[in-house]
């Protein structure tokens, strides 16, 4: 009989809101998102990042983005309220998070930071975010991931161009 995986804190964080999710799991070496998404079959804008930012304030913010986007600092730091924002340096985001580069998850934070996603997942019936475990993700209805966390829709990334 197989050892079922174990629990990471984002799912329990889901488990205890009632929330609907299912969780897959792919190589730990991949290197990104888009790659975790063309792994699982999916399409990579419905696979978001977590990316961890400081504001000049000092306060820090989740922005969770699509794999294949690239979050535009001042629409992030419009969505705060900040004058400007920046990402972290890696060397603090297990500090401040309890997860690793590539495993960081939007849900189950040591603490839970002003959450922001881009107003993309709302066009998704189910978005994937990692579930706090390299090479583990979480799948489910935006609606279901905010049962656990306050999460605030926003336009968070650079215009593509049309061509």
């Amino acid at each position: 009989m197989a050892k079922k995986p174990d629990k990471t804190n984002a799912m329990r964080m889901l488990d205890d809101a009632g929330a609907r999710y299912t969780h897959t799991s792919c190589d730990p070496g991949l290197t990104n998102g888009v790659e975790v998404a063309t792994a699982l079959g999916l399409d990579p804008a419905s696979v978001f990042k977590t990316l961890v930012a400081v504001g000049k304030s000092g306060g820090h913010y989740v922005f969770i983005i699509p794999s294949d986007q690239e979050l535009e600092l001042k629409k992030a730091a419009h969505a705060a309220c900040e004058k400007s924002v920046r990402m972290i340096p890696l060397k603090e985001l297990f500090p401040l998070t309890g997860y690793v580069h590539g495993g960081c998850s939007p849900l189950g934070m040591k603490k839970q930071l002003p959450t922001f996603i881009d107003e993309s997942a709302l066009v998704f019936p189910e978005i994937s975010v990692s579930a706090g475990r390299v090479g583990t993700q979480i799948q489910a209805p935006l609606s279901e991931l905010q049962k656990a966390a306050d999460i605030t829709p926003a336009d968070l990334t650079k215009t593509r161009e049309k061509g």
